[in-house]
């Protein structure tokens, strides 16, 4: 049975896993376009997503829960000042994901998550 078996463990212990994927959901929010694996994508698509919904209501809670979950103030920064008003509007769905090439080394699926 899969009973509580919901998240991804992309091979790693949890402190790298969460490291790894705070610092993709910066490099998303800051590039707004990241190519990586399918499924770290997948892993970090919810993350980052949750934190433009926070950004889009511009209160000094929603600001301090992202400078606690952000090890910079970059990212908080660009989602408070540009993608939240930019998305004010949109009711969710502020990634995409496109599926590229397999990787030559291993085979990997790569992606390219981008915010729409």
């Amino acid at each position: 049975m899969r009973h509580r078996k919901k998240g991804t463990i992309l091979g790693r212990e949890k402190a790298p896993r969460e490291a790894l994927l705070r610092n993709l959901a910066a490099s998303v929010i800051l590039y707004e376009k990241v190519t990586t694996t399918e499924a770290k994508a997948k892993a970090v698509k919810p993350l980052v997503e949750k934190a433009i919904t926070s950004g889009k209501k511009p209160t000094l809670a929603s600001r301090r829960n992202l400078m606690a979950f952000f090890y910079t103030e970059h990212p908080v920064k660009k989602i408070f000042e540009v993608l939240g008003p930019r998305y004010q509007n949109r009711a969710g769905g502020y990634t995409r994901i496109i599926k590229l090439a397999p990787r030559k080394n291993d085979g990997a699926e790569m992606v390219q998550i981008e915010l729409v």
